[in-house]
C-alpha cells in the first residue's frame, strides 16, 4: 500500500530537515502556519517567523528519525525520535506531531507532544 500524499509530503519534509535543505522544509509550510513548539503556550505564527525561529537555534543540530506517519486529506500524525546536539551535549527524545494540512498539502497548524517536556525545555533554554 502506498502512502497518502500528505504522508509522503511529510516524509519529504523530514528528509529535507535531516539534510539541512531548509527550502524543501519551508515549502511544506503554509504562509500562515501556526507552529506550536513543545513547552511553549503560544505558537510561532507564519512561515517567515518559523524559519527565523529555526535559524535562531544557532549551534543546535536537530536530527529527526521518522518512525511512522499516517495521514488523510486534512491531518497527519507522525511519530519521531529526535537527537539534538549542541557542542558536546547530546539529547534524545521521542515526539508525536499532529498537523492540519490544507488542500495544497501544506501544514497549516502543528502541535508536538513529547515523552519529557521539561527535559526538552531545559536542553533548549
Amino acid at each position: 500500500m502506498s502512502d497518502h500524499p500528505n504522508a509522503a509530503r511529510y516524509r519529504e519534509m523530514t528528509a529535507a530537515m535531516q539534510t539541512g535543505e531548509m527550502e524543501g522544509f519551508a515549502d511544506a509550510l503554509a504562509d500562515d502556519i501556526e507552529w506550536y513548539e513543545i513547552g511553549s503556550t503560544e505558537p510561532v505564527r507564519g512561515k517567515q517567523a518559523m524559519m527565523e525561529t529555526m535559524q535562531s537555534w544557532g549551534d543546535y543540530e536537530i536530527t529527526p528519525v521518522l518512525h511512522d506517519v499516517v495521514a488523510n486529506d486534512d491531518h497527519l500524525i507522525a511519530l519521531l525520535g529526535v537527537t539534538a546536539r549542541k557542542g558536546d551535549e547530546t539529547f534524545e527524545y521521542r515526539t508525536a506531531e499532529i498537523m492540519h494540512v490544507n488542500a495544497d498539502g501544506q501544514v497549516t497548524q502543528r502541535w508536538a507532544f513529547s515523552d519529557d517536556t521539561a527535559a526538552i525545555v531545559a536542553f533548549f533554554s
